[in-house]
């Protein structure tokens, strides 16, 4: 599938595309001087984020205050920080099954902020950036991080099939699965499936659900429901059950959302997300 140009305004310019293996990601560019200011927190994906502008961008995680060029972040149970001036960012999700493949470490060992993409792959990353600094097109930065991301890959490293059956439940169901159901469905022990999924996907089965039913519930409130009948929607024992999982994946009150995690860029970031991957699902039905 080609570049798909998702909007530009008076100071942001989008696009998107397909990335290896299933992935997908995102292009923007600050063009007005708006800045870059977001609070992330709850994504089920694995994110990869380059900033190519030469500025860096100022990580505020649970391993405290950096600033980096670029980052991978992993299932990450803590909320995240990320500002910058003039920025300039390649982003890319992939599924934890794909980056299992790609990043050549464990998904343990990305502990529960950003790793720095040189910490993962040195003088690689680096040239990397300086040719998406380079490029005057987003066909052609798209092209060079699919090249850079098809390199990674390793066929050999595979999740074992009981993993990937166990995730795609997790997802199917929204975070709404009994993990001793998900163990008796693979046809493994609890234990065993606690500590192969842990040790591919990054997170125990149980906290991976969770992330997963949280994230349906970010949508779910960012789309306009109310906090009640998404609080029922995706599970939740009541809104104090909702409340007490916003406070730990966003360290804050579901009413809270928007005002903080939906700000200026947030909002143009979340948008060009659900509208890329709109595209793809029409255009997959085709």
């Amino acid at each position: 599938m080609g570049v798909v140009d998702i909007g530009r305004d008076a100071e942001w310019d989008f696009a998107g595309v397909a990335a290896p293996l299933g992935g997908a990601m995102i292009g923007y560019r600050d063009t007005g001087g708006a800045g870059v200011d977001l609070r992330v927190a709850g994504a089920a994906a694995i994110t990869m984020l380059i900033e190519f502008g030469g500025r860096g961008l100022v990580i505020d995680d649970a391993s405290g205050r950096r600033t980096l060029d670029g980052f991978v972040a992993g299932l990450a149970l803590d909320a995240m920080r990320i500002r910058g001036e003039r920025a300039e960012c390649v982003e890319v999700r992939l599924s934890p099954v794909q980056a299992y493949s790609l990043l050549g470490i464990a998904p343990t060992d990305l502990g529960r902020g950003a790793v720095d993409l040189e910490d993962l792959w040195g003088v690689r990353a680096r040239r990397l950036r300086a040719r998406l600094a380079e490029a005057r097109t987003w066909e052609e930065r798209f092209a060079l991080t699919k090249t850079f991301l098809t390199q990674c890959d390793r066929a050999m490293r595979v999740p074992d099939p009981e993993v990937l059956a166990g995730w795609d439940r997790i997802l199917s169901s929204g975070g709404q699965v009994r993990i001793g159901a998900l163990a008796e469905s693979v046809g493994w022990s609890h234990k065993r499936l606690l500590t192969r999924f842990e040790s591919q996907i990054g997170l125990t089965p149980k906290r991976a659900a969770m992330l997963v039913r949280f994230r349906s519930a970010v949508d779910g409130l960012l789309a306009g429901q109310p906090a009640a009948g998404v609080a029922a929607d995706c599970g939740y024992t009541d809104q104090a059950h909702l409340s007490r999982d916003f406070s730990l994946f966003a360290h804050r009150a579901p009413g809270a959302l928007t005002k903080h995690y939906l700000p200026a860029i947030a909002q143009h970031r979340y948008r060009a997300w659900g509208k890329f991957f709109q595209y793809r699902a029409v255009s997959a039905g085709r």
